[in-house]
């Protein structure tokens, strides 16, 4: 979700956006959103593709 965002209704929003691109263009399928903190939200919102990489390798080190 972004930044100020709660995910729930940031996901919401996204939801109603790709529903209406959907009726506009049936061969969109596709629906990249979510990282590995909100990553269940935007799946139950419908995303298909999700980005886990702090799950799986950690968090980056601050750069200073």
């Amino acid at each position: 979700a972004p930044l100020g965002w709660e995910p729930e209704r940031a996901f919401a929003r996204l939801a109603e956006v790709a529903e209406w691109m959907r009726a506009v263009h049936p061969e969109a399928t596709a629906l990249s959103a979510g990282m590995s903190g909100d990553l269940e939200i935007a799946i139950r919102y419908g995303a298909t593709h999700v980005r886990v990489g702090s799950a799986l390798l950690g968090m980056r080190p601050t750069l200073r």
